[in-house]
């Protein structure tokens, strides 16, 4: 490809992706696809830019559709494979955890920023009271109250929500 078609397709692939890709997805139902899809797409437009430049957008549509009835015409395509033992394992229900996470969450935006701060900077970065204090400007006296008020205030808040939620 000579810089003039390589700047007339650039300035094709920039002008005309969205549309193209909005047609991908409506095709495979899925945007990992689409984006698959349409790259596949370009890439053989490109090899033929030359011969196609005069109309690449029907070449490229007409590309997509192609590919996309050869991906499910595939046997490959949507197929399970029977094996003796399954692949699969089962793994623990681990929804609780993610629950207890979020709690912790919506607890921790109702309290104060500077007690927030506290307990993010000494358990979430691991630091030690005198690093917290240097960051925050204040003795390390403060940083131990403002760490006990505000683990006390989550434990209210975290037993508020398990009450509200039960």
């Amino acid at each position: 490809m000579n810089p003039d078609q390589q700047r007339d397709f650039t300035e094709f692939v920039t002008t005309r992706s969205d549309s193209l890709i909005r047609l991908a997805y409506l095709l495979t139902n899925d945007q990992h696809a689409a984006e698959d899809l349409l790259q596949t797409a370009l890439a053989k437009t490109a090899g033929h830019w030359r011969r196609i430049r005069d109309n690449p957008e029907a070449y490229v549509r007409q590309v997509m559709y192609h590919e996309q009835v050869g991906r499910w015409r595939s046997p490959r395509w949507g197929r399970e494979r029977l094996v003796l033992t399954p692949p699969d394992r089962a793994t623990d229900d681990r929804t609780h955890e993610v629950e207890a996470r979020v709690t912790l969450a919506r607890a921790l935006r109702v309290l104060p920023a500077r007690k927030r701060a506290v307990l993010v900077l000494r358990y979430y970065e691991d630091l030690s009271e005198s690093e917290v204090a240097k960051i925050m400007g204040c003795s390390v006296g403060t940083v131990r109250s403002q760490t006990h008020q505000a683990v006390a205030r989550l434990r209210e808040l975290i037993g508020e929500t398990v009450a509200l939620e039960a």
